[in-house]
């Protein structure tokens, strides 16, 4: 089943009421299906006559999901339909009452939604996404199909499979894998999961005509792991919404640090806090400049010592009670604010609030907080060990995974120093704009067009 809504098919409805129906109530999908413009304008477009290319993606995160891979999906919808135009764009995704966030893509009027419609794939629809889809594909008549979350149609074959198939009339593939922390750390994971992600991501890359790495180091992670050709893989960084970059009128920011009480200076993470986020870290750290146990060799003895705020925002863990526990027992409770429901509109507010941002996560495939934070023009902190480096640039600061004095140490310096600051904020501006959306745009199209 496919719903396209372009503005110029628009005579007889309002195009306000069509979007309405559409994105914001769960219930227009028998609203809409059932109408006259719908059965008119669906079953006689004539999909023989193509455009450009009919591009479709598997849009199941950029439907449902707030967080890492949904943004990643929607930045990628927003960018290709905004700057290539002359394509059609269609967005496969299994259940069409549960859509909340394609509405925040601006082209979503000129897209094309496909649900299950069958009896048996709308039953299940999971399994739809999975399987049944790919006949759907086919059907359609997609040229290129982008499988934005670490997952392909697990029966479509290899590239030599579908050649000798559908010969020139196949759709090809592209799969972006975003990370293979499940193989690298699964101490984090349960082994049933790690089993299913393996053999996803695994068939992923062999059935793939193309794989995007969101990074260097995903690329090499993919070549060790599943003996992946390096040929066949093609980095293409994951960018940050422009909002980041933007200026926030100073109403709006005093009005969300009423709103949520925050101190008048503080540091900032941002990211769901879980163990391998490893916010414990910071958390000896500013234990540590409590208590003046900082060994920063460069500072006199009376400069160690600093109470410092932090300002944590993120999913709600029981790792959250481990570092309150933590907290609680060196006496610094007060020094740490969590908050765990913040709507992303007020998001960029918290950036540009804070002094500095730290971002001490053990592995990521990227790490978009640190771009969101030079960005946002905010001297940015993170760990080493993966790829934080290739996210926040040469100008951050990294320090050892569990070296909570190097933390102190750098947290205290970078603090105390508003020269040190004002570089790190110039500098990292200048390293985020490689992340704009023509930039990233011209690299995803590349991959696109090499298959």
């Amino acid at each position: 089943m496919v719903i396209n809504l372009p503005p110029y098919h628009f005579p007889a409805i309002s195009r306000t009421k069509i979007e309405k129906k559409h994105v914001m109530n769960k219930y227009f999908y028998n609203y809409f299906a059932k109408s006259e413009f719908y059965r008119n304008f669906v079953w006689n477009k004539d999909f023989s006559k193509k455009q450009n290319m009919r591009i479709g993606f598997d849009a199941k995160r950029a439907a449902q999901n707030r967080t890492g891979l949904g943004n990643y999906s929607r930045f990628i919808i927003r960018i290709l339909s905004e700057l290539r135009p002359d394509n059609e764009y269609h967005l496969y995704t299994p259940k069409p009452h549960r859509i909340p966030y394609l509405k925040e893509i601006p082209t979503l009027n000129q897209l094309f939604l496909h649900f299950p419609s069958k009896g048996i794939w709308k039953k299940l629809s999971s399994l739809w996404r999975i399987w049944g889809i790919s006949r759907d594909i086919q059907k359609n008549g997609i040229d290129l199909f982008h499988g934005l979350s670490n997952e392909l149609p697990l029966n479509i074959g290899t590239p030599e499979d579908r050649k000798k198939k559908y010969g020139e009339k196949r759709c090809k593939y592209i799969v972006t894998i975003h990370d293979l922390i499940f193989l690298h750390t699964p101490q984090y994971y349960h082994w049933i999961d790690r089993k299913i992600y393996q053999y996803k991501f695994r068939k992923a890359c062999q059935n793939a005509d193309r794989i995007i790495a969101v990074s260097e180091y995903t690329k090499q992670e993919i070549i060790d792991y599943f003996h992946t050709p390096k040929e066949k893989i093609d980095v293409v960084y994951q960018g940050c919404d422009p909002v980041f970059s933007q200026e926030i009128a100073q109403e709006k920011m005093e009005e969300v640090r009423e709103k949520y009480s925050l101190p008048e200076e503080f540091v900032l993470y941002v990211g769901s806090i879980e163990e391998r986020k490893n916010l414990l870290l910071l958390a000896k750290a500013i234990a540590l400049l409590a208590k003046g146990e900082c060994r920063a060799e460069c500072l006199a003895e009376n400069q160690r010592k600093k109470e410092i705020q932090v300002v944590a925002v993120g999913r709600h863990t029981p790792y959250v009670e481990e570092i309150q526990s933590f907290l609680k027992e060196q006496g610094i409770e007060h020094l740490f604010h969590f908050y765990h429901k913040v709507p992303y509109e007020d998001l960029p507010s918290f950036y540009k609030l804070a002094q500095i941002f730290v971002y001490p996560s053990r592995i990521e495939g990227f790490g978009i907080p640190l771009l969101e934070a030079i960005s946002s023009g905010v001297p940015a902190i993170g760990c080493t060990g993966s790829c934080l480096e290739e996210a926040g640039g040469p100008d951050s600061i990294y320090v050892a995974l569990d070296d909570a004095q190097s933390m102190a140490a750098t947290l205290l310096n970078v603090s105390s120093d508003a020269l040190l600051r004002q570089n790190m904020i110039m500098r990292g501006r200048e390293y985020a704009k490689r992340f704009t959306d023509e930039k990233l745009f011209h690299s995803l199209y590349e991959t696109y067009q090499k298959i």
